[in-house]
């Protein structure tokens, strides 16, 4: 884990809520003048803690109105079958997160899609053509009550 001190930490806040703040806004935003925050900034870039500068899109002013929770269980695990199927998981543009987890599942997948039909299209010709899953059971979002991107910075 990275050290950060105050500073840092609030560079990184800010850069949570808004990641096209130039280095001047940033500086304001901080209380530093530009060429500190600028040498913070780039310090930071360097280690790695920064992985990207994205725009977040509305999904369903997108079209993307229908999110599922699947949680996956493999017939075998062998490491080259887990391999595998991380391997399909990271090709399959619906599936915007998955997780190895522990417990009675072997995989959570996020799965945004336009719709029921395309939802029922992703299960059957897509998931269910993967090699080695004995389970899938999916859960379907109602309602999202928090979503957040922003983490927590402190010491």
């Amino acid at each position: 884990m990275e050290h950060f001190d105050k500073m840092d930490q609030r560079i990184l806040n800010a850069l949570q809520q808004n990641a096209r703040l130039n280095t001047k806004e940033i500086a304001h935003k901080v209380g530093l003048t530009i060429t500190p925050t600028y040498e913070r900034l780039k310090k930071i870039e360097k280690s790695g803690v920064i992985k990207n500068y994205v725009t977040l899109l509305d999904r369903e002013k997108i079209g993307k109105t229908l999110a599922a929770f699947c949680n996956v269980t493999l017939q075998v695990h062998s490491l080259p079958l887990l391999k595998k199927f991380e391997a399909a998981m990271s090709k399959l543009d619906e599936v915007m997160e998955c997780y190895h987890v522990a417990g009675t599942y072997d995989y959570l997948l996020k799965v945004v899609v336009n719709d029921m039909n395309r939802y029922q299209d992703f299960l059957t010709n897509k998931l269910a053509a993967i090699e080695n899953i004995a389970n899938v059971n999916s859960l379907f979002v109602m309602t999202e009550i928090k979503h957040s991107t922003a983490y927590v910075i402190d010491k």
